[in-house]
């Protein structure tokens, strides 16, 4: 497929030819409700070498998984208690868990050395239409590793970022901050990673009246 050419999400039969593409093993820029990512099949150890190269990412630096569903997240990770609440007051939306793997299927270069996956459902309607077509699907920001993330197709058309196979373009994305990242993996404790779209103390307080 010609490298750089963009689909539309306004188009039901564009959003199946980018699913039939991820399945393949081809890498997708498409947009969240944060920013535009980066993304291919979980499972495909090749695609996902490709978005660490693409990207210029460190592999020591794991990679989120995106899905629909809580149920499927539960079919990859297992969210304890702590992660139930946050999940069921934000999911769908810009927050990303931290959980133990349980699916050992997906590339290793997506987990953590310590066996844990970073695993989240976006409320982008787009994307939600897509993930229910491929179930599973990388989604890391669409930029050169520390470089700013792109809210526009043209963002990333006029940026270094090549290499992708397609993109697939929802427009201007108006909330522009990175998901919120809070780390359940350890039993009891819960640790904050790194605070974007939803305030660190929001995540305490819902924490605190969840548990």
């Amino acid at each position: 497929m010609e490298q750089g050419k963009i689909f539309e999400c306004s188009r039901a039969n564009d959003i199946s030819k980018c699913a039939a593409l991820i399945k393949k093993g081809g890498v997708i820029v498409f947009p969240t409700d944060t920013v535009y990512a980066i993304g291919c099949d979980p499972y495909s150890q090749l695609a996902v070498n490709r978005v660490f190269v693409i990207k210029n990412r460190k592999k020591s630096i794991p990679l989120p998984v995106l899905a629909s569903t809580v149920e499927d997240i539960k079919n990859i990770a297992f969210l304890n208690s702590r992660a139930n609440v946050l999940a069921k007051k934000y999911w769908p939306g810009p927050l990303t868990l931290v959980c133990p793997l349980l699916d050992r299927r997906i590339s290793s270069l997506v987990v953590s050395s310590i066996r844990t996956i970073a695993v989240r459902i976006p409320s982008n309607k787009c994307t939600l239409e897509l993930l229910r077509k491929c179930r599973y699907l990388v989604g890391t920001s669409a930029n050169i590793s520390g470089q700013a993330s792109a809210r526009d197709i043209r963002q990333i058309v006029s940026s270094p970022l090549k290499e992708f196979d397609i993109m697939l373009d929802g427009g201007h994305i108006d909330n522009g901050r990175e998901s919120t990242i809070v780390d359940l993996s350890t039993q009891g404790s819960f640790s904050i990673v790194r605070e974007g779209a939803i305030k660190s103390e929001d995540i305490r307080r819902t924490l605190s009246k969840g548990v």
